[in-house]
């Protein structure tokens, strides 16, 4: 059916196209797109009187107001500062639409980037439901801290609901701690995600309700943080939240095609990514340490890539029903999935590894290729539906508490007849450098791993987690071997700071009153790129180091008051509370390249 808003751009629906990575459709150059000679540039300040024009020297007060007197072509510039939002509509972002020749475009101050802080239960900050060719970029949206009680409680971020969206570009925004979605969308069409950060939302960071006009499509989700869902509701620490398993991603069944790609998916107490849209593509994605499935997919064309996967319970023992990997509901016969060069760790266990349409007769084709799969716990083989076609070759099994590895109907394969399940499966401990589990572990591979040159060109990846190339003899495992000194890292996501005060106390520079865990370990900090830690003056000789002001953080490598480091130093973990108090852990030693 065709939308009735937006024109829809042709994707197909589920089954109609290969399996394939779908192209991601570049945003606007910086500036916008051809910006007609009418295009205007205002401005909104703390200052600022919505009677004034508008101009730099005389700015508009409300980002609300301002929006609404744009046209196409125009740029709203939202001063440095901080922006109560409490009144229903009033200050609610909603820009008219913008064309394709002249995008409306509304950004935060560069270098300065502006606080919208919702209160009163405000519905959202942004609202771009029904509206085409639109940028929102470099804002931060969180709820207003300095109110008590209910006055603190601020739903969603952003919304698209009821009419929908189409050609949408967000970027570079930090949207934390609100009570349901940190973006909450019901259709959209033409859909950029870039370099956000979305913490802390009480329903999820990103989802959204079933669509009526094709869900998502053409959306692209690329260098984002997509965590701690449900561990903040209304002022508290989420344990009060009305919606029990918060994910990072998830939506509903929609047309796709989604990618999503140099992504962290961590600590959420739902799944870390959960897409029942078709043609899902997850490459270059690190999730971790969620409290149920690590990745649930549910629709055909879809495909992991270059993926880490480990932590699921984040550090609860008790048993459950997820698994790092889910395909499972699956209602389109034939559906194909496929898992190429993907890491897999479970430490829990008791329960599978990976399941596939566990009791469910409809078949899928499902294609698994140079992934490890670690289960050290007891009691977690992976399951296939009888039903369903299986094609694994080149992989790596390693699950030392579990004769049984992997079952697809009524035949078994153990660590004696795994080499018959296709070419090149082997049984073995992969040798991870670090694997962890409710923390930031490393799964680079050791110099003796048997993942090592064991996989297949055909159908892989031609770099790896951090896009480091893949040789002739590609690794098993989403990290191709290399030695330490010669290792390339992700950008970060996102930079944190932290200073002390001068009670003693450690305060993060963006918003003291926030929860924060700091881990410790470099590699980790290459790996997610969103932990911290602090040197420990005194323990061990830290050239950069000294004194209570001292800060590390990863700025394309570790950093110590800014200056690069490398070597061995002692680190310690840290919690702030939400009081901004800070507990430190034990020193421990590292070594950074």
């Amino acid at each position: 059916m065709q939308p009735d808003g937006p024109a829809y751009s042709g994707a197909a629906a589920a089954g109609e196209t290969p399996l394939s990575i779908p192209a991601a459709t570049s945003p606007p150059a910086p500036g916008g797109a051809t910006i007609p000679a009418t295009g205007r540039t205002f401005y909104v300040a703390p200052n600022g009187d919505n009677a004034n024009p508008g101009t730099r020297e005389r700015p508009w007060a409300t980002p609300g107001y301002g929006s609404r007197q744009l046209q196409p072509g125009d740029t709203l510039i939202i001063l440095g500062g901080r922006y109560v939002l409490s009144e229903y509509d009033a200050d609610i972002i909603t820009p008219p639409s913008g064309t394709a020749n002249a995008w409306i475009t509304i950004r935060g101050e560069e270098g300065n980037r502006p606080v919208l802080a919702g209160r009163d239960n405000l519905i959202t900050a942004i609202n771009l439901s029904g509206v085409q060719y639109v940028r929102i970029e470099n804002l931060e949206i969180t709820h207003d801290d300095t109110a008590t009680g209910e006055a603190l409680w601020f739903r969603d971020g952003l919304e698209i609901l009821g009419a929908p969206a189409a050609h949408i570009v967000l970027k570079d925004l930090y949207i934390h701690h609100v009570d349901e979605f940190g973006i909450n969308i019901q259709d959209v069409e033409d859909l950029q995600i870039i370099n956000c950060r979305i913490e802390y939302c009480g329903f999820g960071a990103l989802g959204g309700p079933a669509g009526e006009h094709g869900g998502w499509r053409n959306v692209t989700i690329r260098g984002c943080s997509l965590s701690w869902s449900g561990h903040y509701y209304q002022g508290g620490d989420g344990s009060d939240r009305p919606y029990d398993r918060p994910d990072g991603f998830g939506i509903e069944p929609s047309r796709g095609p989604i990618l999503i790609e140099d992504t962290i998916a961590e600590h959420n107490y739902g799944d870390g990514l959960d897409s029942k849209a078709a043609n899902t593509i997850i490459r270059r994605a690190i999730v971790a340490n969620n409290s149920c499935d690590g990745v649930k997919l549910w629709a055909d064309g879809s495909r992991i890539e270059n993926t880490l996967i480990y932590g699921r319970g984040d550090g609860n023992p008790e048993p459950s029903p997820w698994a790092p990997i889910v395909i499972d509901q699956v209602e389109q016969p034939g559906a194909r999935f496929e898992i190429v060069n993907v890491t897999v760790d479970d430490y829990v266990g008791h329960n599978y590894l990976m399941y596939v349409q566990y009791e469910n007769p409809v078949p899928v084709q499902v294609m698994v290729r140079n992934t490890i799969f670690s289960g050290r716990g007891p009691r977690c083989p992976i399951y296939i539906g009888g039903a369903s076609t299986l094609v694994a070759d080149h992989n790596l099994f390693y699950l030392p508490q579990n004769e049984t590895l992997l079952t697809h109907g009524d035949t078994t394969y153990t660590c004696a007849n795994i080499a018959s399940l296709g070419a090149g499966n082997l049984c073995g401990d992969p040798r991870f450098v670090r694997p962890a589990w409710g923390e930031p572990g490393d799964y680079h591979l050791q110099a003796d791993s048997p993942a090592i040159n064991a996989g297949t060109v055909e159908g892989a990846p031609t770099v790896d987690l951090e896009n480091r190339p893949r040789d002739a003899q590609p690794d098993i495992g989403a990290y191709e071997f290399s030695q330490q000194s010669s290792w390339l890292y992700l950008p970060l996501v996102a930079h944190f700071f932290y200073t002390r005060g001068t009670n003693g106390d450690l305060y993060p520079s963006e918003s003291k009153n926030r929860r924060r865990e700091m881990n410790i370990d470099c590699l980790a900090l290459a790996l997610g790129g969103l932990t911290l830690t602090r040197a420990v003056p005194g323990n061990a000789p830290l050239t950069q180091a000294g004194g209570a002001s001292t800060v590390v953080s990863y700025q394309g490598r570790v950093q110590v008051n800014g200056a690069p480091f490398s070597g061995t130093g002692y680190f310690k973990s840290a919690v702030v509370n939400q009081a901004g108090n800070i507990a430190w852990g034990t020193a421990k030693k590292y070594v950074c390249p």
